[in-house]
């Protein structure tokens, strides 16, 4: 099974693994810290034995990376394994404050319904059902989440299902929350937030957030 060193240390920029296979332009690892795409987290960005990555996609608890098709890199071989830190830690921050605002809209409003969510390295954004303007909600968002992140308060991270590979992050005395992407170690380290809306269609609210703005 692949070792998944991005929960262990989600600040590791570079390691040195080796090639488990390779198909084609695809190649495999036996351990990694380069994130792929999940749970509306964009990938990390980086080299493999010095080549681009040009992709990178979950299979099942595996992760390809797609390199540039003249890759010379061949099974057994040790490569270092390097990502964009600089992009890596925004897309923590981008996605811890977007899981803050989701939770705090959750014990706000209780049945609201998640339709999408994106995290990118410039901003994030969820969509949910919900009939009114979400913006009348964002003073008292702010005001809550920036007490929780004023506080600096650890975020511990850990496995629900070892097996199946699920995750959570956690809050003591605030919430904890499913979820298997990459994350912050302190709520300090999110920085001031900026909210927007937008109307997505009828019933349906999308709030954008920015961090450090």
């Amino acid at each position: 099974m692949l070792d998944k060193l991005f929960w262990d240390d989600p600040y590791a920029s570079e390691i040195q693994a080796k090639i488990a296979s390779v198909e084609g332009d695809g190649i495999y690892l036996d351990q990694t810290i380069f994130y792929a795409f999940s749970g509306g987290q964009e990938s990390d960005f980086g080299t493999i034995g010095g080549v681009e990555v040009l992709e990178a996609t979950k299979e099942g608890t595996n992760i390809r990376y797609t390199l540039a098709s003249e890759h010379d890199l061949h099974v057994g071989q040790e490569v270092a394994v390097k990502i964009d830190w600089q992009r890596r830690y925004s897309l923590m921050q981008h996605h811890f404050a977007a899981e803050l605002i989701l939770e705090l809209l959750y014990q706000e409003l209780g049945s609201v319904e998640k339709i999408g969510a994106h995290i990118a390295q410039d901003k994030a954004r969820i969509d949910f059902f919900w009939q009114e303007n979400i913006s009348n909600l964002f003073p008292l968002l702010l005001h809550k989440a920036t007490e929780l992140i004023n506080k600096n308060l650890p975020i511990k991270s850990d496995y629900s299902d070892l097996a199946n590979q699920r995750r959570y992050w956690e809050i003591d005395g605030f919430a904890q929350v499913p979820c298997g992407g990459t994350h912050l170690k302190h709520t300090g380290e999110v920085g001031r937030l900026c909210l927007k809306r937008k109307n997505i269609g009828k019933g349906k609210e999308r709030i954008e957030i920015y961090v450090n703005q």
